[in-house]
């Protein structure tokens, strides 16, 4: 929604994530990490800001983990 309130052309959007967990109880994660992998006829700029805005502004998800873990993600546009 982000996006095409951007104007950009999302086609297809995966997302790969992967963490660790501390070793001692409780398990909390501690490192989570995002792979963003999308394709259409998208700007760099435009997908940064979307993911940006959706991590820090409206995940909530996002600003619970984030009290205990680091929180990373990287993209890359497909054709």
């Amino acid at each position: 929604m982000i996006l095409a309130k951007k104007r950009q052309k999302l086609t297809s959007l995966e997302i790969a994530i992967s963490g660790e967990r501390a070793s001692e109880p409780p398990s909390v994660w501690t490192k989570i990490e995002m792979d963003y992998r999308l394709a259409g006829d998208l700007e760099p700029k435009a997908v940064r800001d979307a993911i940006e805005l959706s991590q820090f502004k409206y995940c909530s998800v996002a600003a619970m983990l984030r009290k205990t873990a680091e929180i990373t993600y990287r993209f890359e546009i497909v054709s």
